[in-house]
C-alpha cells in the first residue's frame, strides 16, 4: 500500500523493534544519513544511493530486478528478498486456481457464456494431465508440491538440479526440450535474469503439445507476449493467465485485454499481508544486528 499505510507499518515494527523509527521514502523531512534500512519496491534510481549509511535493503517482493537495473544501485549492502513463508502458500494458492481453472477448462466456460452457449467440453482428471513449472526456487517448490498433493503429474525445470519430492525434475539448457514435451499446462515462477528473459517465446511454445496452457506469475519479461497471442490465435496454445506484464499497470490499449483466451491479474498473485511481510522484515532485521546468516539474501552471482 502507499503512504496511507504508514499508521499500520509503525505498529508492526514499533512493537518488535522499538529502537527503529519507521518514515516514508518520499518524506522531506527524512534525514538521509539516519536511514539503516530500507524496505522498497521500485524505489527512484539513485535514491538507495543517497542514503550514505545504509546497511540493509529489503526487497518487498520475491524479485530484485526492480533494485538492480538501477545504475546507481550501491552494490556493497546487502539486500534480502522478501520470504514471508505465507507469501510462497499466496503463490501456490494462485498457481493451483489457474492451474485448475485451465485443466478443467473453464476458459472455454468464460468463452461460452459470453455468447450464451451451454456448450459443454470433455476434460479427463488430475492424475492424467501434466504440469510443468520453470523454477524451483521457494515460490515454484511451493507451486509444484501443492499441484502434486491435488493429484497432478507434476514436472519442474531449473537452472541448477534440484530434487523434490514425488516431482519429477529437469536441469539446464540440455534439459529444458525434455521438460517441454508433453507439458500441457506450463507455469513460469522463474527469478528474472537475462538468461531467462523471453523464454516463452514462439519456439518454446511450439515445443509445447497442442492445446496446452501458460501461466505466467513470474515477470513481464518471461514471456514473448506477441508470441504467446500468435500462438493463441492460430489455436496451438488454448489458453493462458498472465498476473505480470512489462508494464504494469497493463495499459488499456494492450491487445491481452481484449483477447478471449487470456485472463489478466493484476500483479497479485504472491502479495501476503503487511503483517506477514513484517515479520519477515522484523525477523532479517534482527538477524542482521546479531551478526547472523541474513533470510532470503540476493546473491549477484546467480543473479536472485
Amino acid at each position: 500500500g502507499g503512504e496511507e499505510a504508514m499508521p499500520e507499518w509503525r505498529a508492526i515494527f514499533g512493537a518488535a523493534l522499538p529502537h527503529i523509527d519507521v518514515r516514508w521514502w518520499s518524506d522531506p523531512t527524512l534525514p538521509r544519513e539516519d536511514v539503516h534500512y530500507a524496505l522498497v519496491w521500485e524505489p527512484p534510481p539513485g535514491f538507495l544511493a543517497r542514503l550514505v549509511n545504509l546497511k540493509l535493503i529489503v526487497s518487498s517482493g520475491a524479485g530484485v530486478d526492480h533494485l538492480t537495473q538501477d545504475p546507481d544501485l550501491p552494490r556493497h549492502v546487502p539486500i534480502v528478498k522478501m520470504g514471508a513463508p505465507e507469501a510462497a502458500a499466496r503463490m501456490a494458492e494462485y498457481v493451483l486456481a489457474a492451474v485448475l481453472f485451465h485443466h478443467r477448462r473453464f476458459h472455454h466456460f468464460v468463452d461460452a457464456q459470453r455468447r450464451r452457449q451451454w456448450a459443454r467440453v470433455e476434460t479427463t482428471e488430475a492424475a492424467n494431465r501434466v504440469v510443468g513449472v520453470m523454477g524451483l526456487g521457494t515460490l515454484g517448490a511451493a507451486a509444484a508440491t501443492a499441484l502434486r498433493t491435488t493429484g497432478f503429474r507434476v514436472r519442474g525445470w531449473s537452472r541448477n538440479a534440484k530434487t523434490l519430492d514425488g516431482i519429477e525434475t529437469f536441469a539446464g539448457r540440455d534439459g529444458f526440450d525434455a521438460f517441454l514435451d508433453g507439458t500441457e499446462i506450463l507455469v513460469c515462477l522463474l527469478a528474472a535474469t537475462p538468461e531467462t528473459e523471453g523464454i516463452v517465446n514462439a519456439a518454446t511454445l511450439a515445443r509445447l503439445p497442442g492445446g496446452a496452457c501458460v501461466v505466467n506469475a513470474a515477470r513481464g519479461s518471461h514471456v514473448v507476449l506477441p508470441d504467446l497471442i500468435a500462438a493463441l490465435d492460430s489455436g496451438h496454445i488454448a489458453a493462458a493467465t498472465l498476473d505480470v506484464f512489462e508494464t504494469e499497470p497493463l495499459p488499456a490499449d494492450d491487445p491481452a485485454w481484449a483477447h478471449p483466451r487470456i485472463l489478466i491479474t493484476p500483479h497479485v498473485a504472491s502479495t501476503a499481508g503487511r503483517q506477514a511481510r513484517g515479520r519477515f522484515v522484523i525477523e532479517a532485521i534482527r538477524a542482521f544486528e546479531a551478526g547472523e546468516t541474513l533470510p532470503n539474501q540476493y546473491d549477484p552471482a546467480r543473479g536472485y
